[in-house]
């Protein structure tokens, strides 16, 4: 199959590196490349590490109630806040 491709330029200097490295033609190293990327992409996600977040005892709420930004903000930086 013949077909125009507009390659960005960072991905022409890898794959002018490929085609030089493995003395290749643009065609052979396009196609490599191709190949390689489909299989990698065509591949399930690999599941990721269960981490575990341990809870931390940040002592008790000064407030009662933190709907009240006003009061939260006077407390934390004094009546100075606005």
């Amino acid at each position: 199959m013949r077909t125009t491709l507009t390659i960005d330029d960072d991905v022409a200097v890898l794959l002018d590196r490929l085609r030089q490295r493995r003395k290749t033609s643009m065609k052979d190293a396009v196609n490599t490349a191709l190949r390689e990327g489909l299989k990698q992409l065509s591949r399930p996600a690999a599941k990721s590490a269960r981490t575990r977040t341990r809870p931390v005892s940040l002592g008790r709420c000064y407030l009662n109630n933190l709907d009240n930004i006003a009061e939260a903000l006077a407390l934390a930086e004094g009546e100075q806040f606005k």
